[in-house]
Parts: C-alpha cells; structure tokens; sequence
C-alpha cells in the first residue's frame, strides 16, 4: 500500500496505532507507562515505518477482539460507581468502628453519603442526561 519508505504518515493511522496500543494495555501487554511513552512516540513520528516499529514487537490483534459487544455502561459511570462503592465501603467502616468504639449503635450518618450520591448515579444512568442523549430524548 506505501507509495515508498518514508511515506507521510495521517491523523487516523496514527489514530488507529494509539488504539491499538491501548487494546494491547488492557490485555495486559504492556503498563501504563510504556503505553504513554509509545503513544508519544506515534504522534511524534511523521512517517508509515516508524508507526509500524511502535507496534513491532507486539503481536497482531485479532478480528474478533475488534468486533467486541461494547459496555452497556459507559467507563466514566462505572468509575463514577466504583468511587462511590469505595467511599460507602469506607464510610460504613469509619461508623462501624467508632460504633464499636463507645459500645453501641451511632448515628447512621453514612446515609447522607451513599443514599443522595447514589440516587444521583442511579438517574444520570437510566436517564441519560450527562451523555448527550438527554437532549435528544427531549427533542423528539
């Protein structure tokens, strides 16, 4: 498909070796750190060949990796969730010990930190809102 070496490299090939690089991240290929330092690398290259020596040493993604079902929950909930699993965890632990602390029940406050921040997760997901698709359920 080149032309000859040293072809110009566009915006969506370098686009698609970036997401390729991040397929491989979360199969565990490469960290976090290797992954910055190739995707800095792609976008400072300017040619074909040098995109193809980012990806060298990794093997080929398969076809059917690339045809897999996307989440239902987009990765910003599902982060936005595990935060408030993490800090309810941490809330009902901080109540439990000091409960345990003066030898009997407290004051359940850790209510007024999971249930208002849950119920607002709760209707950001089902309704859309932050999404975009908010407005357009309201267009129609």
């Amino acid at each position: 498909m080149d032309i000859a070496t040293g072809t110009r490299a566009s915006d969506a090939e370098r686009a698609h070796v970036v997401e390729q690089l991040g397929r491989h991240m979360a199969e565990g290929r490469i960290n976090l750190t290797e992954y910055d330092e190739r995707v800095a690398q792609v976008y400072a290259t300017p040619t074909r060949d040098a995109l193809a020596l980012v990806l060298s040493d990794l093997p080929k993604l398969s076809k059917t990796a690339v045809m897999s079902k996307p989440s239902r929950v987009p990765i910003w909930q599902r982060i936005e969730g595990g935060a408030w699993l993490g800090v309810g965890v941490l809330c009902l632990f901080i109540w439990g010990m000091v409960s345990l602390g003066v030898g009997g029940l407290t004051y359940f406050w850790p209510f007024w930190v999971i249930v208002p921040w849950g119920a607002v997760l709760v209707f950001r997901m089902l309704t859309g809102w932050e999404s975009g698709s908010y407005k357009h359920h309201r267009a129609m």
